[in-house]
């Protein structure tokens, strides 16, 4: 799966850098130039094509809607698992808060009930196997 995507990944860099000469020969264009822009446009195509016959190997990969936000916003796609890592993270913060707050409750909890019904925590605590 690697090659096929490195495959994907040349070939694209090769296309964009032919747009870039392209762009560099129309901008400031000359009739001397024109064979030159006429071999960057079939290029161009056979770029095209060869893309078009990666994306068969390229068919299982999954890319999730957010990494294309990214992109539209201008961001860095690669910024999308950092992103998503740090809100894992504060996410599990805020769990184990939870988490941590409920064990204090609980203590509580039984420490008063101790204190108010001695009897029926102690069965409680017998049936549970807490003892």
């Amino acid at each position: 799966m690697a090659s096929s995507l490195e495959n994907l990944e040349t070939q694209l860099e090769m296309f964009i850098e032919n747009v870039r000469q392209i762009h560099i020969i129309v901008s400031d264009f000359q009739p001397q130039s024109q064979n030159v822009l006429n071999q960057k446009l079939l290029a161009l195509v056979h770029g095209l094509q060869e893309v078009d016959k990666l994306k068969s190997q390229v068919q299982e990969v999954h890319v999730p809607l957010e990494v294309f936000d990214y992109i539209d916003q201008g961001r860095n796609p690669q910024l999308y698992t950092k992103d998503c890592i740090e809100k894992a993270l504060a996410k599990n913060e805020q769990v184990k808060g939870k988490i941590d707050a409920y064990r204090k409750f609980k203590a509580n909890m039984l420490l008063e009930l101790s204190k108010t019904f001695p009897n029926e925590l102690s069965k409680y605590r017998a049936i549970r196997g807490d003892e």
